[in-house]
């Protein structure tokens, strides 16, 4: 059996993030050699080398990468294990602290807001901190499986695997695609077409492949919220970028069947049943969605029941 301790946990995590056996130490209060020498011990261990050393400082190799996720995951625990042992058999659940979301930027801005209005309300003592990550691809799927993230919001396909192997994912809502462009202009579907990354592209890239009409792209950006607030031409959008979208701006359907997404909330099936984390799926069910989008499955909407 693998013994590592929490101390030797904590280390492994502050030379990842810090990226230096020296400033791992300054961040703990202890020396570089005690550093250096409980990695070593993490190494003999779990018999992989977890960091390259040199003079640029310390990076993780593929096996540190992966041993630092799971460092993570296990001080999440071992954080939560006390709160979630003083509940057991409780009349009132206890759901107080840090609560870690991932979520891309257009769910962040239009979904997740209410949502934890709601459930601040109902807990007071819980503090949500939300992490804005570009959905491509690990997404906020790998800030949930490296241990950043207690739950994240990502698009999922529609009936394949979590983003990231090992991860429950739930779908939550389904949303169309829509056309934007300029307001008032003839003919938008002749403007130049602008594209960015994103993982749902995936999901979509057959109903892409039917059009005709669709050039290849001439303007790539990094971020959707370029696309609709410049006015640089046309994008295809889903709903969420487009609410709430600047002056100027049409959104034209793509007729009566438009590509569309599924997001979803994905986590670790430890923390799935945490006291946090199940307060906020509950949320995430209930809560009304905005106008464009649709439940995944009958019942769930602005009045369905809430997870149980």
């Amino acid at each position: 059996m693998i013994d590592l301790a929490p101390h030797e946990l904590r280390i492994l995590v502050a030379v990842e993030e810090e990226q230096s056996f020296t400033a791992a130490a300054a961040r703990l209060g202890t020396t570089q050699s005690a550093v250096s020498h409980a990695v070593r011990a993490c190494e003999r261990k779990l018999g992989a080398v977890l960091f390259d050393r040199g003079r640029h400082g310390a990076r993780p190799t593929d096996a540190g990468a992966r041993a630092v996720a799971y460092a993570r995951r296990i001080l999440r625990l071992l954080a939560l294990m006390g709160p979630e042992v003083r509940g057991a058999g409780a009349a009132v659940e206890e759901v107080a602290g840090p609560l870690r979301i991932a979520a891309f930027r257009s769910v962040a801005a239009h979904v997740l807001p209410l949502v934890l209005a709601r459930l601040t309300a109902r807990y007071p003592g819980l503090t949500p901190q939300v992490r804005i990550v570009r959905e491509l691809g690990r997404g906020t799927a790998g800030e949930v499986a490296d241990g950043r993230a207690d739950l994240g919001l990502a698009t999922l396909d529609a009936g394949g695997p979590p983003p990231v192997p090992g991860l429950l994912s739930v779908r939550l809502f389904e949303e169309t695609y829509a056309l934007a462009h300029p307001q008032g202009h003839p003919a938008p579907r002749g403007l130049p077409l602008v594209d960015w990354d994103e993982n749902c592209g995936s999901y979509t890239r057959d109903w892409w492949q039917r059009q005709d009409w669709i050039p290849a792209a001439t303007i790539d950006v990094e971020d959707d919220s370029v696309a609709v607030s410049q006015g640089l031409g046309m994008a295809i959008m889903p709903r969420t970028t487009l609410l709430g979208a600047p002056a100027g701006l049409a959104v034209t359907d793509l007729g009566p069947r438009p590509p569309s997404r599924f997001v979803g909330y994905v986590t670790t099936p430890e923390l799935a049943g945490t006291a946090a984390v199940r307060a906020l799926i509950r949320e995430l069910r209930a809560a009304p969605l905005p106008d464009g989008l649709s439940a995944a499955w009958p019942g769930l909407g602005p009045r369905g029941p809430a997870a149980a």
